[in-house]
């Protein structure tokens, strides 16, 4: 396991190669990120970002999700994939929303987990991106790939990936930590052929130095 010297030089160093690292996708209210995180499930942020324009400018509220008809929602998110699974959630996270919420998005965790359709990564990623509190750590597929071959965790659950993070990383460099990775993972550390040779990090690197016998 890394020590927080190592994990904070990673961080600072990512920083610094990725300076306009943010969340990548478009929203402007708590609930159009909702909306848009779920949608992001096994699909791109590029994705989504080109389906939500399509549909944010006619619904955007709790109120809006909740009466829209399923055929009607289905078929607005269907580039995103999953769209019948995607729509059931959207709707009865729209209509908990309004039973429990007063229509607003709450806070904290364990309230976010409780909506249909979102679990811990994207109760992480609304309270980070929506309300600038940086509790956790997302780990999304670039988050878990990243962390495993650096070393940082051999865990492969996201969960225990995620306990592994908060150990080692200081807490103002956890709101930092995903949007790094996610960045990292789609320029460098990618999925099919990691470009290690050109990595800023990879003395860092558990699997760099393995397969370069450093």
């Amino acid at each position: 396991m890394y020590n927080k010297n190592s994990a904070k030089k990673i961080i600072e160093i990512l920083k610094d190669f990725y300076p306009d690292a943010t969340c990548s996708l478009n929203f402007s209210t708590p609930f159009e990120l909702v909306v848009a995180t779920i949608l992001s499930a096994q699909c791109t942020d590029e994705r989504v970002n080109k389906t939500t324009p399509y549909i944010f400018p006619y619904y955007s509220t709790p109120k809006d999700f909740a009466n829209i008809e399923i055929e009607e929602l289905e078929k607005l998110i269907h580039p995103c994939g999953f769209y019948k699974n995607k729509a059931k959630n959207i709707k009865a996270c729209a209509q908990k929303l309004i039973d429990n919420f007063n229509g607003i998005v709450p806070k904290t965790a364990k309230e976010l987990v409780s909506l249909p359709g979102i679990g811990r990564k994207t109760a992480n990623v609304v309270m980070l991106e929506a309300f600038g509190i940086s509790e956790g750590i997302a780990v999304d597929t670039h988050a878990k790939r990243i962390s495993n071959l650096i070393g940082l965790s051999k865990e492969s659950n996201p969960i225990k990936i995620e306990q592994d993070l908060l150990k080692i990383f200081l807490k103002k460099d956890i709101k930092d930590v995903n949007h790094l990775f996610v960045w990292h993972g789609r320029n460098i550390c990618i999925a099919r052929k990691p470009q290690c040779y050109k990595c800023p990090i990879k003395e860092y690197c558990e699997f760099y130095n393995i397969n370069n016998k450093i």
